[in-house]
């Protein structure tokens, strides 16, 4: 009698023979591509040998999608070789919208070329081939490879150690090396579209072959592809690198690579989302503190970055000595948390910072505002006692809610877990695992996992916002962490007299506070709430003798927290309204002869065009409700 396994689906146990296959199970979602079995993400035809608590994963779930890019990057890889043989693979990663693969091929492409790799990679889909995975040892994976004349695919696994498994996968004529995991077969892919092509150095070192690096995109059905394309053409419209300087935001200089010239309406809008965010947080018992921005290497060498994040810092040498501009605040947090002696009764302890920070992106992956090197964060990191993990994520879960509902933002949560070349202790990277399953189990929210993908020193919550053209931008991070307060030797005093090492909360809920200006930008269509935009009124006298009263206008406006001007340039009235227009100022306050005499504004809005005269000051009060910022 085979043995048994019980799987709890949907709500119900099932006892099922051991070996059974989720793509067999009468109970799987028709929209499945791949299954989730207690924190893996499973090939739908993989022999399930143990129990547990099994999800379907379809397109609408971050990891199915990645199942189903990552597929599609395959299926390239195979079309590339059935029309050049001769072509070598490097790898084909999965992205948020689509994916790309890197192949060195004897030939340039052409747009001509593209075309006729869709056509064939639309064949392979017809053909609805079989996925298979492949269990291999090393000399058997040395073999295939060497054969294919896959000279990339023999350089990764000649570092892969002798003992391990390696995996990888069939459909038709073609293998890949691959850890999957990946759909049942190529027929579920309903729609391709490559979308450019670039170079890019083998591994990323100059010193290697140039590889051809193909992008596209991938959908389960046409019309999907074809309302992505549609939202790609209008985010073209929105493009923060153009909208930014139309409207007189921000510009970039060659003096200057990878770093922000804020204009004085940017910086108007950069302080406004600072203001928003620490007014949130001093409510909810945030202390802001200010720390160094640069560090001996030391401090580095002790919190782990320095093994883990080297090659992206900036570093300074003089005088014999070795320093590090800081990327995180953590390091500085840390120090500042061990500057005292800590009780029980302290703890939480939840510490906040804007300062600036730096990291070194290379020149070639710099774009606008979304990657640069110089940036700030709303960043915080609160010192907690074990016992207060689960109360104080929920506190941070509340306040990320609040920022992004304030923003029309809806977002996908997304679990990070332990990376191969984590730093630590195993048992305590499973106590923090388990922690964060647990408050995401008892706060209700959908979540998804991302094996592998958590920071060196804990694992993390990943918050994805989706923007009103339906993009995911990754914002938020949540990060638990058993293991700097060891690395920094941080305790505090318990009931009993004894020193306790505090946990770690990192967090940041904006992110990079310069990338979140980018993506409203876009979001927006640079056409900001009342709340947030730079100028909030714009008072257009119609005459040179309505100038004082304009004035007039704009000063209380001013005291009242407005951010008025006054465009009393000797223009026609028209021009002067489609210059606000063509600026997205959300009020104009028109001012002629008769509001002079009878205290009122004629007001025109952004979004309604003319409403009539209002009574000034009556019309200030009501303006100034509006403009509240959203704090809850």
């Amino acid at each position: 009698m085979e043995p048994e396994i019980e799987l709890e689906i949907e709500g119900e146990v099932h006892p099922l023979p051991s070996g059974v296959r989720p793509f067999d199970l009468p109970e799987r979602d028709p929209e499945a591509l791949a299954a989730w079995l207690d924190g893996q993400v499973l090939d739908l035809k993989k022999p399930l040998l143990k129990g547990g608590t099994l999800q379907w994963l379809t397109f609408e779930d971050f990891s199915g999608r990645q199942v189903f890019r990552h597929s599609s990057a395959h299926l390239l890889a195979q079309a590339v070789k059935r029309l050049w043989p001769n072509a070598k693979l490097g790898t084909g990663p999965a992205l948020e919208d689509g994916f790309y693969y890197d192949i060195w091929l004897p030939v340039p492409l052409t747009e001509s070329d593209l075309a006729r790799i869709e056509a064939e990679m639309r064949r392979i889909v017809n053909e609805n081939l079989p996925i298979e995975r492949l269990e291999l040892s090393r000399e058997e994976a040395l073999s295939i490879f060497a054969d294919r004349d896959e000279e990339f695919k023999l350089q990764i696994i000649e570092r892969i150690g002798g003992d391990t498994i390696i995996s990888a996968y069939r459909q038709g004529e073609f293998i890949d090396l691959c850890s999957g995991p990946h759909l049942p077969q190529t027929g579920y892919i309903g729609a391709v579209k490559l979308t450019n092509v670039s170079g890019a150095y083998w591994r990323g070192d100059e010193n290697n072959p140039m590889m051809t690096r193909i992008y596209g995109t991938s959908f389960p059905t046409e019309q999907a592809l074809e309302e992505h394309l549609a939202r790609l053409e209008e985010a073209k419209l929105r493009d923060h690198r153009k909208l930014g300087p139309q409207l007189d935001l921000f510009s970039f200089k060659e003096e200057a690579p990878g770093f922000t010239f804020w204009h004085p309406k940017g910086y108007q809008l950069y302080r406004t989302l600072e203001e928003f965010s620490r007014r949130l947080q001093e409510e909810r018992g945030y202390q802001e503190v200010s720390t160094p921005w640069i560090y001996r290497a030391a401090l580095w060498q002790r919190s782990g970055h320095w093994d883990h994040y080297r090659d992206n810092m900036f570093l300074i040498e003089r005088d014999d000595e070795v320093l590090g501009a800081k990327p995180m605040n953590c390091p500085g947090h840390a120090l500042l948390f061990k500057g005292n002696i800590r009780s029980y009764r302290d703890l939480p302890i939840r510490l906040s910072e804007y300062g600036p920070l730096s990291r070194f992106e290379r020149s070639g992956t710099l774009h606008g505002l979304l990657r640069v090197r110089g940036f700030h964060q709303d960043d915080a990191h609160l010192f907690v006692r074990e016992d207060q993990i689960h109360q104080e994520m929920f506190g941070v879960l509340d306040l990320m809610d609040v920022v992004y509902r304030a923003f029309g933002l809806p977002y996908e949560v997304v679990f990070s877990t332990r990376p191969d070349d984590y730093m630590g202790d195993l048992a305590l990277w499973n106590q923090a695992e388990q922690e964060l399953e647990r408050v995401l189990r008892d706060r209700g929210l959908k979540y998804q996992i991302n094996p592998k993908d958590g920071a060196f020193y804990g694992p993390k919550l990943d918050i994805s916002a989706i923007d009103s053209l339906g993009r995911r931008w990754q914002l938020a991070t949540i990060q638990l962490d058993f293991q700097l307060p060891e690395k920094l030797d941080l305790h505090f005093v318990d009931a009993e007299g004894q020193l306790r090492r505090p946990v770690m909360i990192h967090r940041a809920i904006l992110g990079s506070v310069e990338r979140f200006v980018g993506i409203l930008v876009e979001h927006y269509g640079g056409a900001f709430p009342l709340w947030l935009a730079p100028i909030q009124a714009r008072v257009i006298p119609i005459t040179e003798q309505q100038v004082t009263y304009a004035e007039e206008i704009r000063r209380k406006l001013h005291r009242h927290g407005i951010r008025a001007d006054v465009d009393a340039r000797n223009q026609k009235m028209g021009y002067k309204i489609r210059e606000a227009q063509m600026e997205k100022v959300p009020r104009m306050l028109i001012v002629g002869g008769r509001d002079q005499e009878n205290h009122t504004v004629s007001l025109r809005t952004r979004e309604q065009g003319d409403l009539g005269a209002k009574p000034w000051p009556d019309y200030l009060y009501q303006l100034v409700e509006e403009a509240e910022m959203p704090l809850s």
